[in-house]
């Protein structure tokens, strides 16, 4: 037990350093040749061809993945401290602009699959899992948050009665509007469109578009008889 937590102290304090020596070495200054170079070392994997530019926060590199052509813009923050069987996962051409915020608080896997943008100011939070799947474009201010606070207990505070933990899904190819948040629990079917400002508390059906607080379904995407020919 000792040993262990030598070790992970000692990884702390590496990735601490490298990420503080390098982590602020600006664009025009190679930072993010060195980074892609020197940062190899803490995470779990990194590919090819992976930008990072300055003043991008990570903690908890030994449980983060990262493929080959991703992107990862100024401001970012992505944590997976907390627990030993945390993971994130970054896929191949995944593009994530500034100031995003990823967390996974503990025993929660974040798995985001290839070529999936995720716009400026977007908070992905455990700890339930999460997984967004392949082409997948979602806009700034959007929220999606696998935990709930319990409160059925009136006589003691909320932040003492613990959270609920079901999981989030969005199948590939979903595009989530502008401040969209996305509630624990829930499947967004894949080819789904979900409206700016929607609050999406329940299972949206694939190659749907919905709407509003709480979401709706307006329509399908998708002919009836193209979804009667594919369930054939």
């Amino acid at each position: 037990m000792n040993n262990q937590r030598y070790s992970s102290k000692w990884q702390r304090f590496q990735e601490l350093l490298l990420t503080t020596l390098l982590g602020d070495i600006p664009t025009i200054a190679l930072g993010p040749k060195l980074r892609n170079l020197v940062y190899r070392r803490l995470f779990a994997r990194m590919g090819s061809s992976v930008y990072i530019q300055n003043g991008v926060e990570f903690l908890g590199t030994s449980a983060i993945e990262i493929g080959s052509g991703v992107y990862i813009f100024k401001g970012v923050r992505i944590d997976a401290q907390g627990h030993q069987n945390n993971k994130i996962y970054l896929g191949n051409g995944v593009a994530i602009e500034r100031y995003v915020d990823i967390g996974c608080l503990e025993d929660t896997c974040l798995y985001i699959d290839d070529a999936t943008f995720i716009a400026p100011n977007v908070c992905i939070a455990g700890p339930g899992d999460i997984k967004i799947g392949k082409h997948c474009m979602i806009a700034a201010h959007t929220g999606i948050y696998a935990n709930a606070h319990k409160f059925a207990d009136p006589t003691k505070p909320m932040r003492l009665q613990g959270v609920t933990r079901k999981g989030i899904v969005i199948e590939d190819d979903c595009w989530l509007g502008h401040g969209v948040t996305v509630l624990d629990g829930v499947t967004i079917g894949k080819g789904s469109v979900i409206g700016a400002g929607t609050v999406v508390n329940r299972d949206i059906p694939p190659f749907s578009v919905a709407v509003g607080a709480p979401a709706r379904v307006i329509k399908s995407r998708i002919s009836k008889d193209l979804v009667a020919s594919s369930a054939e």
